[in-house]
Formats: structure tokens, sequence, C-alpha cells
């Protein structure tokens, strides 16, 4: 991911992108290895784009956006719910029926977490901020998702300053983990 344009294009190529893995995993049959592949590639690509949304999009809501508090706040509520299921499916044995019961609500999770942004919160940012600041945050999104961990971490802080502080260590350490078991390399 990292793909160019304002913070709004860039995070809708990201959900469509997203979209792509979860009709892959649907098209694999239930206990098929290669659905744990998909399922890291996806993991990788969603906490990278919810760290980045984290450290630079909800902030820039909060401050722009009439009533962005509570928007920002339900967003990183999603997220968290998002996380956890991450979490349990990457512990999850992908013969497990449990792995299926784990992706059907995680695409059921994530599908109305990326409507709510596409049709309530984008238009709102869109609204209230200029292009040149649009393509500021895009910017900062794209800079934030090289360094941002590729593994859920529940328990970590999801609002600057702290997250901005932690998640690059974060993510270098799961980047080298990654490195060392190929995890996301398909």
């Amino acid at each position: 991911m990292g793909h160019g344009g304002n913070v709004i294009q860039e995070l809708q190529t990201d959900h469509r992108e997203v979209e792509e893995f979860f009709a892959r995993i649907q098209a694999l049959p239930a206990g098929d290895d290669k659905r744990r592949e998909v399922a890291d590639q996806f993991t990788i690509e969603l906490v990278r784009h919810s760290v980045a949304e984290e450290m630079y999009l909800y902030p820039a809501v909060r401050e722009h956006v009439p009533g962005g508090d509570a928007l920002a706040d339900q967003e990183i509520k999603d997220h968290a719910t998002v996380e956890r299921l991450l979490k349990d499916l990457e512990k999850a044995d992908v013969g497990d029926p449990q792995f299926d019961a784990l992706v059907g609500k995680l695409i059921e999770e994530v599908r109305a977490h990326i409507a709510d942004e596409e049709q309530h919160l984008f238009p709102a940012l869109a609204k209230v901020v200029d292009a040149k600041a649009l393509d500021d945050l895009g910017d900062k999104i794209r800079t934030a998702k090289k360094v941002a961990p590729t593994r859920p971490h529940p328990g970590a802080p999801d609002t600057p300053p702290a997250n901005k502080l932690l998640a690059p260590g974060a993510g270098l350490v799961d980047r080298a983990r990654d490195l060392i078991t190929g995890r996301g390399k398909s």
C-alpha cells in the first residue's frame, strides 16, 4: 500500500485492496492452507492502514470536522474490535472451524467500517479541509504505513502522541519477524 493522491484517495484504494483479499480468501475452500497466507496478507495491510489512520487521519478529523471527536472515537473503537479479531485469527488453525467464523466476522466488521468512513467521515473531512491539506495528509499516511506494525497489537496505544512514538518500534520488530518467517511474501 502506498498509492499516491490525497488522504481520501489513498485510503479508498487501501479499502479496495482489502476487499480483493477478502474475495480471495472467500474463494478458497475451508481448511485450504492458502487461506492462512491470504489472512496474513490482509492482516498486514489492515494493521498498517489502521495505525496510519490513528496517527494522522483521526487527529485531523478531531481538529477540523464538527463533531469530529465522536467520529474519531467511533472509528478507533471499530479498529479495536477488528484488531482483537485479527489477533484471534492469527492464533487460529486454518483447519479449525473457528478460523472460518473469525474470517466471516472480520469481513463483516471491516466492511461496515469501510462503509462508514466512505459515506460519512471522508465527505465530512473533504468539506472542511482544503486540497493541499488533504494531499499533505496523504503523504503522512503513506509515510506512516511504511513504518507501521504488520501484526495486531490490541494493547498498543491508538492515539497520539503515544502511538506515534511506539508504532515505529513495533513495526520494526514485526517486519523483522516477517522477514525471518517469510510471512506476507506471497
